[in-house]
């Protein structure tokens, strides 16, 4: 089997590259990953899999920070330029992006799930000759949007992953649900697609992500811990507009109620317990310079390192916009926009990882990483747990010339093929363990 995999991931390996530069270029937005989800579904199509997509893959009421309809038919007719067959997009309208691929070999074994987020930032990506991505010309062909968070990579390790199970289908047992997430950025897609019961009957779900940790290629943590919980919030500021001039009196300053309550939200204390964020990510307010500012729009987030850390974060942030908007006599409207809440990985993964992948010749296991962000894949993990099944979450690190969410971020690309074979090694050591179990039990 070994040789069997080192084969395999030699063939792979140009096929991953190929697969992250063509979504590098291509970068799309949460719910709006109109392209990426039909070329996707090309790529699986005729390998055994059955496709699930639309409202068949997401919970439509459960997804939270939807972009507005304008925004969206947008993307829609930029969808059907770029080729997507109005038949498919008629399918996904509204922002039901992202899908299922199952392979159920009809035979008695476990579930497994797993996740691959495949959702860009909106984020000008760098376009210096030193940025790998301009240089080797696959830099975003997208005005405003890159791939700054390793998603590309991502979807890429899904089909590598789903090449493998197609290529071994007659020999395996059980089920296999690969799934392609919109909108994890902000934590707004994950709950929609558990909610749709694709988690429930899962004996086994495993997870990753590229970069993070700025080591060598090939250094896969088998586990992770300390994702911080998060909310998402948008606070709006309605006041009244007046010439600034003749009488600045009859106005309510929109502006200056936001302008206090980002101060202020950022001497919020932190707490005793735990780590703990917030940040105010933009304001955006007024209508002239001459004119008493009348709306203002502030995107916020918190963070804690357990639910109960960021729910601390999120009232003192709720009291204090309250109190802004009462100082300048405003009105406030709150709107929920993502959450992702606090999980840690299932620790006795890492023994199954390492021995997964002792036989490898590339990879390098380490027990567990900490993420120190948030993931909305707790979502999924949890659900896992809640109905008897072990999940993992796993980092395949990478040299890193920028942060995530920087517009030069890039890794190494051999990340990839690390990822596709630790979940190569890990799914097939655990269909021989729950082989032998069967034959045990006879």
């Amino acid at each position: 089997m070994a040789d069997t995999i080192d084969r395999f991931m030699e063939e792979i390996e140009p096929h991953l590259i190929e697969q992250r530069r063509n979504r590098h270029k291509y970068p799309e937005i949460g719910f709006a990953e109109y392209v990426t989800t039909h070329e996707l579904s090309e790529q699986l199509a005729g390998k055994g899999f059955e496709l699930f997509y639309g409202t068949d893959f997401l919970a439509s009421d459960e997804r939270m920070g939807v972009p507005d309809e304008q925004f969206l038919k947008q993307q829609e007719q930029r969808a059907l330029d770029q080729g997507v067959p109005q038949e498919f997009l008629e399918r996904m309208k509204g922002g039901h992006t992202g899908l299922a691929a199952v392979l159920d070999t009809g035979k008695k074994g476990p579930n497994f799930a797993y996740r691959f987020d495949i959702d860009a930032l909106p984020i000008e990506e760098d376009d210096a000759s030193a940025h790998v991505p301009a240089k080797r010309d696959f830099r975003s062909d997208v005005p405003g949007m890159m791939h700054a968070c390793g998603h590309d990579g991502h979807a890429a390790v899904g089909l590598g992953l789903a090449e493998y199970l197609s290529k071994k289908k007659d020999s395996l047992r059980g089920k296999f649900t690969i799934l392609f997430q919109p909108a994890e950025e902000g934590g707004r897609g994950a709950k929609a697609v558990v909610e749709k019961g694709w988690l429930d009957d899962a004996d086994y779900f495993l997870s990753g992500h590229v970069g993070i940790h700025d080591l060598p290629s090939g250094t896969v943590a088998a586990a992770t811990s300390k994702f911080l919980a998060s909310s998402k919030i948008n606070a709006k500021f309605n006041g009244k507009s007046a010439h600034s001039g003749l009488e600045p009196n009859a106005g309510r300053n929109a502006l200056l109620a936001a302008a206090s309550a980002t101060l202020h939200l950022h001497s919020i204390s932190r707490h005793k317990d735990g780590a703990t964020r917030v940040n105010v990510g933009t304001l955006y307010a007024g209508s002239g310079r001459n004119i008493i500012a009348d709306r203002a729009l502030m995107e916020i987030e918190t963070r804690g390192e357990t639910n109960e850390l960021d729910e601390y974060m999120q009232e003192n942030a709720l009291r204090i916009l309250k109190a802004s908007a009462a100082m300048f006599d405003v009105e406030l409207e709150i709107e929920h926009m993502g959450k992702a809440i606090s999980a840690h990985a299932d620790l006795e993964f890492a023994d199954i990882v390492e021995r997964s992948c002792a036989a490898s010749k590339h990879l390098n296991i380490v027990p567990h990483l900490p993420i120190g962000a948030s993931e909305d894949v707790t979502y999924m993990m949890e659900r896992v747990r809640e109905r008897g099944g072990k999940a993992t979450f796993m980092i395949f690190t990478s040299p890193l010339p920028a942060g995530h969410h920087h517009p030069r971020f890039d890794y190494e690309e051999r990340a990839l093929s690390a990822g596709v074979e630790t979940l190569i090694r890990t799914t097939d050591y655990l269909l021989k363990e729950d082989e032998t179990r069967e034959k045990l039990a006879d």
